[in-house]
């Protein structure tokens, strides 16, 4: 009962990935977000106004269309949820430690868009065009090779992994992943994919924050020439809450998929295999669509 539990994970993923990518489902999708956020853009121009006559009772509307504007930009295509899902798949990171990730990479591109933004009116005297440039043709394919080399570092440890366990399974293991002659050969399963430094932490989040929203940089900039510069500040927080609710449910599906295919290993030397394997797998499909993303964004 146990393992059909753990196994329903990795079939909802399964299910979901053939209907995305094999039944045009990721363009409705795209189509759906997008229809989204120019509805929720609009209505938040709306609010600023009011702000700006002095409507108070406005503040409320304009963070819960922020949040709903987070949202529908995290639910389209994106590269935030493609790091955190291709990461959360290819190591073992404890659940907690990845949803705190995906919430501090959200946030991290909020506090992007406010540096870009105040750094430009201030220091470089920017226009709205010149900021929205910066961000889409020179952080955005930064952000994309970052999440490349993320990628491509996941593989090449995956392989690290994967030719030591092979290098050595000729001999006797113990569930441990030690041999009869007392030493350990290649990784245990908690050695392959145990997140044990504040390096991972600091890369995952930079490469993703290192790309402000768009929707967040317009946003401020409005707030800026309206003169309401805190709701503009305000508003691209809990838009970045938004998007951290998106990212952080692929968080969670992507540790239950990892953990109910580890499952069918039972733990031991096997299984640890398994985990180079998924690795390697994950690392590959971050660096491709990663890449391609890049390139498309020169």
């Amino acid at each position: 009962m146990r393992r059909a539990f753990l196994i329903l994970p990795v079939a909802l993923g399964l299910a979901l990935a053939v209907w995305l990518w094999g039944f045009g489902g990721m363009d409705r999708v795209a189509a759906w977000a997008a229809q989204g956020q120019r509805d929720a853009q609009n209505a938040i121009a709306g609010m600023l106004r009011q702000l700006r006559g002095g409507d108070a009772a406005a503040w409320s509307g304009l963070l819960g269309l922020c949040f709903a504007y987070g949202f529908f930009h995290a639910a389209g295509p994106g590269h935030g949820k493609l790091l955190i899902g291709g990461y959360g798949v290819g190591r073992r990171v404890p659940l907690a430690r990845l949803v705190g990730l995906a919430l501090a990479s959200s946030l991290m591109q909020a506090v992007t868009a406010v540096a870009l933004v105040y750094a430009g009116v201030f220091a470089f005297q920017w226009g709205r065009e010149r900021m929205i440039s910066v961000a889409e043709t020179m952080l955005e394919p930064l952000s994309y090779a970052a999440i490349a080399l993320v990628g491509l570092w996941l593989l090449l440890r995956g392989l690290g992994h994967l030719r030591r366990a092979w290098a050595h399974r000729g001999h006797h293991r113990h569930d441990d992943g030690s041999c009869s002659c007392g030493h350990s050969h290649g990784p245990t399963l908690e050695e392959a994919g145990e997140v044990r430094s504040l390096r991972d932490a600091v890369a995952l989040v930079a490469s993703v924050g290192i790309r402000p929203c768009s929707g967040a940089v317009i946003l401020l900039i409005l707030g800026h020439l309206m003169e309401i510069d805190m709701a503009g500040i305000a508003g691209a927080v809990v838009m970045a809450l938004g998007t951290a609710s998106v990212t952080m449910a692929v968080a969670v599906l992507a540790v239950s998929m990892r953990e109910g295919a580890l499952a069918q290993r039972m733990g031991g030397a096997g299984a640890a295999r398994t985990a180079s394997v998924i690795e390697v797998v994950a690392g590959l499909l971050v660096l491709v669509v990663a890449s391609q993303l890049a390139l498309s964004a020169l």
